[in-house]
């Protein structure tokens, strides 16, 4: 989920908001200041309600973004990055670049989400029972009931033993306490996800035939939501365990086909492009630094005219976005920083940051097919399939005499 507008950064994580949050905000407007608060409080203007309206949602966003701002901090505190926060249609997600170590972790990790929800819902319960003995408007106190109530049933939704919500997550965690299999527990978690996905699209729709459509559309769509995001989860479960062990290395395409960035695309294109079946051309400068990235749809976008006149560099992603590796990195490790990139490549340099290698779609689906030909590794169970950090890796690299 990509974010549209930057916010900035809290705790020193990213966070973003995507456009379609939007209609959350619409959504909450419409219905509170449109009717629960006519309703409620009636006798007042039609702006004060909207202005009330607005407000809560606004607050029920900062509720949200607390919610996933616990997920990153604690999952931080392990040891796992965290690429960003972003607040959408459905609620938010917060972005993170790695998996627990330990059950207990991925335990704490999921649980803080809800267990920050009920907080909120405390200190909201709490403003409006001080508001409410100050006898302030009755309007403003039924805002923070009705924010108040809200996150109740955030946490208690999120905790519903069912992936990708927050608990199935506390369900895998159980589970790989227990059995010690970590895939084995994510797959499970999974199935709950996708079932009680499915439960929810029949349950909606029953709605729209029976009574409120509207409520019954929103619920299968949240149902539609869960069901792919639970098939995702199950892949990359069933990936991480194929992809298990691999390194960068094995999988690159070594001693790439280079250009220079003040090559012509046409010089490019007769020279290499309509003589070799390569679509990936690294700029390389004349000391050996990489200078950006050119891929043949980038090429195909420069108007036939215009060819001889531009440049590779005028065209080429920037060194500073293009994901990059050293060999002794885990593939899986890579690849998840290769999922928001456009190109769907990744450069890979050697210990004195010399171009050795590229990362190609190709490479990474000549992987797949081939993981189960390669030398057996031990079965992935517990922290086996977290991806190391860079020191670890190093560390690892030591140990194995690659350092040397």
């Amino acid at each position: 989920m990509r974010a549209s507008i930057n916010l900035g950064r809290v705790g020193g994580v990213p966070v973003g908001l995507n456009i379609s949050v939007l209609v959350i905000v619409a959504i909450l407007v419409v219905g509170l200041g449109f009717g629960r608060f006519p309703v409620e409080y009636p006798g007042l203007p039609l702006a004060v309600y909207l202005l009330a309206a607005v407000v809560t949602a606004l607050l029920f966003l900062a509720s949200l973004l607390a919610h996933e701002l616990a997920h990153a901090l604690v999952a931080r505190r392990h040891g796992i990055g965290v690429s960003g926060i972003t607040l959408w249609l459905l609620g938010g997600v917060a972005q993170l670049t790695g998996e627990a170590r330990t059950p207990g972790a991925d335990l704490r990790i999921a649980a803080v989400g809800p267990a920050t929800s009920l907080a909120a819902a405390a200190l909201f319960g709490l403003v409006a029972w001080g508001l409410g003995a100050a006898g302030i408007a009755p309007l403003v106190t039924g805002m923070f009931v009705y924010l108040g109530i809200v996150n109740v049933l955030l946490a208690v939704f999120n905790l519903i033993p069912a992936a990708p919500l927050d608990g199935g997550r506390v369900l895998r965690a159980v589970l790989w306490a227990r059995w010690g299999d970590r895939v084995r527990a994510a797959i499970t978690a999974a199935n709950a996800g996708r079932t009680f996905g499915y439960a929810l699209v029949v349950l909606g729709f029953l709605l729209v035939f029976t009574g409120p459509g509207f409520q019954g559309l929103w619920l299968a769509l949240i149902g539609w939501f869960l069901v792919n995001a639970a098939s995702a989860e199950e892949q990359q479960a069933r990936l991480g365990a194929a992809l298990h062990g691999i390194r960068v290395g094995d999988v690159m395409s070594r001693s790439p086909v280079t250009a220079a960035p003040t090559e012509t695309v046409a010089g490019l294109i007769d020279r290499v492009v309509m003589r070799e079946r390569l679509s990936t051309y690294p700029l390389v400068d004349e000391f050996g630094g990489f200078r950006g990235l050119v891929t043949l749809n980038r090429i195909r976008e420069v108007p036939p005219e215009q060819r001889p006149l531009t440049l590779l560099a005028d065209i080429a992603c920037p060194p500073g976005e293009v994901p990059s590796a050293r060999p002794g990195d885990g593939l899986l490790d890579l690849m998840r920083a290769m999922s928001g990139f456009p190109d769907g490549r990744a450069v890979v340099f050697d210990d004195d940051g010399r171009l050795v290698g590229l990362v190609t779609p190709s490479d990474i689906t000549r992987a797949l097919q081939t993981a189960d030909l390669r030398a057996p590794y031990a079965a992935p169970h517990g922290a086996d399939l977290t991806v190391l950090g860079p020191e670890e890796r190093r560390a690892e690299a030591v140990r194995r005499g690659e350092g040397r």
